[in-house]
Order: structure tokens, then sequence, then C-alpha cells
């Protein structure tokens, strides 16, 4: 017999605490694994027109040059990572030609494309306690005023690297390396339940 190859992703143990959490709040929380998102890393020079014009034609939109922010359309975003670096998002199985892509736009031009996808994981926090719930486990201002949709940081929660992106008014997506990803679930979930005990 030959075995069969199953994916999983890092946090598949906790999606039935994650929605008896949920639940359980009654809509003022919900969390849940994004898992398998296409992620990339790219480096490149930020002061090349012309290289920042061809990503923005292959992408649908324009690279962030503003720290900590991010742009999107449709189902790919791009998160500021640095004053050269970024992190594009899109859907689950869309790395290859997201990468042809971007590959396409640097064009011979100096700059990296890693595909990164299986270093993190996405969390999503919403509802109308997901603010004051991350604001316990990270040390940057997270209130809408200072880090409003479309902002994002890398940061840390608790003790863990994560890079945390503002999707809405109340909703949240943490991208946390798979390493830490257990680690992270479990801080969220004793974070959740001592703030519904207050």
């Amino acid at each position: 017999m030959i075995a069969e190859a199953v994916r999983r992703s890092a946090l598949a143990e906790y999606t039935e605490r994650f929605a008896a959490l949920s639940a359980a709040d009654g809509g003022g929380l919900s969390i849940r694994e994004l898992p398998f998102a296409s992620q990339l890393n790219l480096r490149a020079d930020p002061k090349d027109k012309g290289l920042m014009e061809r990503f923005a034609d292959v992408l649908g939109f324009a690279l962030p040059i503003v720290p900590n922010t991010e742009r999107s359309h449709e189902h790919r975003r791009a998160l500021w990572l640095g004053p050269d670096e970024w992190l594009i998002v899109g859907s689950e199985g869309q790395q290859a030609a997201m990468e042809q892509e971007l590959r396409n736009g640097l064009s011979g031009a100096l700059g990296s494309i890693v595909d990164v996808s299986a270093n993190r994981t996405v969390l999503e926090i919403g509802g109308p306690k997901a603010r004051e719930l991350l604001a316990h486990g990270v040390p940057i201002d997270i209130d809408v005023r200072s880090f409003g949709p479309g902002s994002c940081a890398q940061t840390l929660l608790a003790k863990a690297q994560v890079i945390v992106e503002r999707r809405d008014e109340s909703a949240f997506h943490l991208y946390v390396r798979s390493s830490c990803a257990s680690y992270v679930a479990s801080w969220i979930l004793d974070a959740a339940s001592d703030q519904r005990q207050v």
C-alpha cells in the first residue's frame, strides 16, 4: 500500500475550540484559521519607478510605500514590511501564478521573490471584542484612530513574532509562523476566556 499524503493546517486541532468560543461569546468575538494562503516575500527597489509601475500592472494595484500600510485588489494584498520589502498575499493555490507574474514584473531588475506560503498561517479575529483581546498581547497601539483599516505592522503577540493586519473596523488578520501557531492559538483562547470572566 502507498500512503496518501494529507495536508493539514497548522491549527486544524483548534477549529472546534475556536468555533465553541465564538458561539459562547454571542457574536462579540469570532476566531478562525484561514489556512494555506499564498504568500510571497518580495524585495525590490521602490525608487525604481519603471519597476514599481510593472508591479502595479501585474498586481492590479500599486505596492504600498507608506510604512505599515497595505494595498489590495480583489483577492490579493500587499503588506508593507520594510522600505524595500512586502508580503504579497493571495488565495490558496495561487503562489505559482503570483510568483510568475511578479517575475514578469521584475523583468531582469534586481530583486527577490520567495514563496513563504508554508512559513505562516493566518488567523482571523473579528467582532466588537477583537481589538480589546489583541490589545492585551501586542505592544503597539491598535486603536482604530491610529491603526485603522489598511494598516499592518510586524510586532509581538505575547512572545511570538506576528504580522497584524487591520481588515476593517472590527477584524484583524494575524500572520503567525507555523512553529508558533499553537502557542499563539492557546494564548488567544486563554485571553478570550479571561476577558469573558471580567
